[in-house]
């Protein structure tokens, strides 16, 4: 199914009033059985969308959270292909949930892009978000991507401006990601009130949904997002409640399932 699995469940959003709740965890934090365990159980707690981190070694645009997360995740022996397995593991169990990989371009050159945009669609991604590739220079996993039926999702800014949107959103499906602050993800919070207009620009130069992230932590802020957008994305808070549990030495599952069903309980009944 790949990218129409996403414009399905867009449209089901539309259908039923409200925004979607994005969920982000990085793949193999601190394992890979945890990691799928916390796949199996998020949409459960009301997650529309999963979105799952690849790990990289320089993860330039996360915040310490993150980063944490992607070097714990490195540690334990997670790569691109154990992520796609991971996916591929979930699939067994769920067939409708999406799944958008999010990551940095140097692991997919690695792997190769034609062959990675092939292996994803057939683990059953849905689409890719990849933070470091700009427009100039994503022609070839666009057209691999393209070919495979897997979005490719771009990023827009509050630094882009009208003249540059169109190159940002130009070969985009499934949805656009509009970063609500300048900065790495979990430093500051987000403003509902300036991404509004932002979001309204970006959906009319796409004619696509859009979903909003960095700087959304609590289900207040999430709720707020929710209001203007039709998606709100939240990594850091989910990255920090794993991180609290395997600190503690305990199971970090139940935490951060519980984390993620109060922030998507928020958005669902942000527009009621």
């Amino acid at each position: 199914m790949t990218v129409e699995r996403l414009n399905a469940r867009f449209g089901r959003l539309a259908g039923e009033g409200r925004a979607g709740f994005v969920a982000y965890v990085m793949a193999g934090d601190p394992d890979a059985e945890t990691t799928l365990r916390l796949l199996q159980g998020l949409a459960g707690q009301g997650v529309d969308v999963i979105e799952l981190g690849f790990p990289f070694s320089d993860p330039m645009a996360d915040g310490p959270p993150i980063q944490r997360a992607a070097l714990r995740a490195l540690k334990a022996g997670m790569t691109l292909p154990g992520t796609l397995d991971l996916v591929r593991r979930f699939r067994q169990g769920d067939a409708e949930t999406p799944i958008v990989l999010m990551g940095y371009l140097n692991p997919i050159l690695s792997y190769a892009t034609d062959r990675f945009a092939e292996d994803a669609a057939k683990a059953g991604v849905d689409g890719v978000i990849v933070v470091d590739c700009p427009p100039e220079e994503a022609g070839p996993l666009a057209d691999a991507l393209d070919r495979a039926g897997v979005a490719l999702i771009r990023l827009a800014t509050p630094t882009t401006d009208a003249e540059r949107l169109p190159a940002v959103v130009s070969r985009t499906s499934g949805f656009v990601y509009y970063v609500s602050v300048a900065g790495v993800t979990g430093a500051r919070a987000a403003d509902a009130d300036a991404v509004a207009p932002a979001v309204a620009k970006v959906r009319a130069a796409s004619g696509l949904p859009v979903a909003v992230g960095f700087g959304i932590r609590t289900p207040e802020q999430a709720a707020a997002v929710a209001r203007v957008a039709d998606a709100a994305v939240v990594g850091s808070a989910l990255v920090d409640a794993l991180a609290e549990g395997v600190a503690q030495k305990r199971d970090p599952v139940p935490k951060v399932l519980e984390t993620a069903r109060a922030l998507a309980m928020a958005v669902r009944s942000a527009r009621a």
